[in-house]
């Protein structure tokens, strides 16, 4: 893996905080995004949605093995699944916050795996074509190349199985609230999950997941 591009190690403010609260500014970042709604560990659509985030990742990376890179390509490591998360229970909620335990059927969602600065959208659509080769059982037209600028966060490290983050987002709370900020989570500003390891081949005491809540300076 020498000279490979690993985003997680090149930006670790961003992929690998520590259990103990921080404040960090997120710039500008490129996507593939799927979003959906319905419990992630019952529902197909989130499956395929991740099924297709990863199959477009890595159809992008393998442009090495075509001939003709495009302009800019660096071999990379194909960052960790993200998931911006909200609710909708007869109407939309703007202010779920991963503490309060809901029905995960009413659970929405816009999962997203970053992408490197070469790719355009002419990249992505070759990257469509051709999963769609591989893989016409998926609905393609749901994946979406777009930018996302999530601006002043507060983020914490937790380790442990996905049931058990609320104690660590009270704790981030706490934090946001002591060093001057207050919560800034809406529908354009939501939730913020970052999976550092496969929940299939990792135990769940072992999971490792970045929360990120947006923040904003109280008055």
């Amino acid at each position: 893996m020498a000279g490979i591009f690993d985003f997680k190690k090149e930006y670790k403010e961003l992929y690998l905080p520590k259990t103990t609260p921080s404040i960090v500014d997120v710039p500008e970042i490129l996507f593939i995004m799927v979003g959906g709604e319905g419990n992630p560990n019952t529902s197909q659509t989130y499956k395929d949605a991740v099924e297709t985030l990863f199959g477009l990742s890595y159809s992008i990376k393998m442009n090495k093995m075509h001939g003709t890179r495009p302009n800019g390509y660096f071999d990379y490591v194909v960052p960790p699944l993200e998931g911006l998360w909200y609710i909708r229970d007869g109407r939309l909620d703007d202010s779920y916050n991963g503490v309060t335990i809901v029905d995960k059927d009413k659970l929405c969602w816009q999962s997203m795996i970053r992408l490197p600065e070469f790719v355009t959208q002419e990249i992505f659509e070759d990257a469509k074509y051709a999963l769609g080769k591989k893989k016409p059982q998926l609905d393609l037209s749901i994946a979406q190349f777009c930018t996302y600028t999530e601006g002043l966060c507060a983020q914490i490290l937790h380790i442990g199985s996905y049931d058990d983050e609320p104690a660590t987002i009270m704790n981030l709370q706490e934090f946001i609230k002591k060093s001057g900020y207050i919560n800034d989570i809406s529908y354009a500003r939501k939730h913020h999950e970052i999976y550092l390891n496969d929940p299939r081949k990792t135990a769940p005491e072992k999971l490792k997941t970045v929360i990120r809540h947006p923040v904003k300076k109280s008055l």
